[in-house]
C-alpha cells in the first residue's frame, strides 16, 4: 500500500491507494481539481459543498456517457476492441476504476459531512 498527498480545491488529502498508483491517483485529482475549478467559474455553486456535489454529478455523468457509448457500439466494433486490448490494460482498467470509485466514495462522504454541517448551520 501506497499514500499520496492530493489537492483538491485548494485542500490536500493523502489518500492510500495501491502501490505503483500514486501518479494515476494524482492525475485523477487533477482532472477532479480541473473539473471543480471550471463549475467554480461559471458561478452554478453557492457554496463549497454545493460545488463538490455539483462536481460530482459533473463526473457522473461523464462515466454514464461512457457506459451508454460502450453499451450502444456495434458489437463488431466492441469485440475488436477486446480482442486487441492486451490484457495488462483490461486488468489495468479494472483497477483504475476501482481507484477512482474509491476516491468518489471518499469525497462522498466528505461532502455529505459538509452539507449536514452546512444544514445544521442554516
Amino acid at each position: 500500500m501506497a499514500e499520496v498527498k492530493i489537492y483538491i480545491n485548494g485542500r490536500s488529502y493523502d489518500i492510500a491507494c495501491d502501490s505503483g498508483q500514486e501518479g494515476r491517483v494524482v492525475d485523477l485529482a487533477t482532472y477532479i481539481d480541473q473539473k471543480l475549478q471550471q463549475i467554480s467559474r461559471s458561478g452554478s455553486a453557492y457554496n463549497d459543498a454545493h460545488l463538490q456535489v455539483l462536481t460530482l454529478l459533473v463526473l457522473a455523468d461523464e462515466l454514464f456517457e461512457l457506459r451508454e457509448a460502450s453499451d450502444t457500439a456495434p458489437k463488431a466494433l466492441r469485440a475488436t476492441a477486446v480482442s486487441s486490448a492486451p490484457p495488462v490494460a483490461s486488468a489495468a482498467s479494472k483497477e483504475e476504476e476501482r481507484a477512482v470509485l474509491r476516491i468518489l466514495e471518499q469525497m462522498t462522504k466528505r461532502i455529505e459531512g459538509i452539507a449536514g454541517r452546512v444544514q445544521q448551520a442554516s
